[in-house]
């Protein structure tokens, strides 16, 4: 990976070599930890990073939700991640990764009393399922891993341990040759990607799951707000397996693969095996709001 300068942990900046835990990490055993994945992007007038504020939020609900005390503010966290890029120097765009976790001096299931670490790293980082992907579409497996179900699991936590099965789902995709799985909630309908909300479009309709079943994404929030100021039509409702065989256009969104076009599920062409007009329509839209080329959402950059 792209390595950078510093990493800030637990209120210093350290050297990127430097940043290290014990083995006997709380976290490391039993999976209690919370994390975010935002991203920058040079823009016009400089490095900016997209909805800071939603994002560290979405960080601190997150610990909340894990009964994590964090002890440091929201307000104090968005000024290191803006510190960190200006330390690091950045060319080109860049991925952050804040990370709450509990370290050393603790063992057993009972977490409270565990010290509390808080990391920030970042690094530049191009598109995550490729560039080649966001123009052409990617190649999808419906997984055979179920998301996790709300009845086990806190899926409104972004927690290290419910990504184990999404980890699974992805092995397994790519193993099988495509670039992404589509995982089903325990009711057989459409949950979200490996680390993606999943949107399709069927006779000019925008159709995406609640996040019942998945987290509250900010990305997802984004194209819905881009697509109902062009007037698409939006249904947030259930899509089973086979709906999506034989929708119009079908994509991905999400801090790290963005918007990227899906062109086949299954062995099943999506629309005409191409990146759909309402998809190309939402991508560009989105791009011009991240790299600040659309003034009317400034607001959601923060330029370091």
């Amino acid at each position: 990976m792209n390595e950078a300068k510093l990493i800030w942990m637990d209120g210093e900046f350290i050297p990127w070599n430097d940043a290290k835990v014990h083995v006997l990490t709380h976290t490391l055993h039993y999976g209690n930890g919370v994390f975010e994945g935002t991203r920058a992007y040079q823009t016009e007038d400089g490095l900016a990073i997209f909805r800071l504020q939603d994002h560290t939020k979405r960080l601190l609900n997150s610990a909340k939700i894990v009964k994590i005390d964090v002890p440091f503010s929201q307000e104090e966290l968005e000024e290191v991640q803006l510190e960190l890029l200006r330390k690091n120097d950045f060319k080109q765009n860049v991925y952050i990764r804040p990370l709450i976790f509990l370290g050393y001096g603790k063992m057993g299931l009972y977490h409270i009393g565990a010290p509390v670490h808080v990391a920030i790293a970042a690094w530049e980082w191009g598109a995550y399922l490729g560039e080649e992907g966001l123009e052409n579409g990617i190649r999808v497996k419906v997984s055979s891993i179920t998301r996790n179900p709300v009845k086990s699991t806190f899926g409104k936590a972004k927690a290290v341990a419910n990504y184990l099965n999404s980890q699974m789902a992805k092995y397994e995709a790519i193993e099988a040759g495509y670039e992404e799985a589509l995982m089903l909630d325990d009711e057989g309908f459409i949950a979200e990607g490996s680390g993606e909300c999943f949107f399709i479009v069927r006779d000019g309709v925008l159709i995406t799951p609640p996040n019942d079943n998945s987290l509250e994404s900010i990305t997802q929030a984004t194209v819905l707000e881009l697509a109902r100021e062009r007037d698409i039509p939006v249904e947030r409702r259930r899509i089973t397996r086979d709906e999506v065989y034989i929708a119009d256009e079908a994509f991905f969104t999400g801090t790290a693969a963005e918007v990227t076009p899906i062109r086949e599920v299954d062995g099943r062409i999506i629309g005409n095996g191409k990146r759909g007009e309402i998809t190309k329509e939402l991508q560009e839209a989105y791009f011009d709001v991240v790299y600040g080329r659309d003034k009317s959402y400034k607001h959601y950059l923060t330029y370091i």
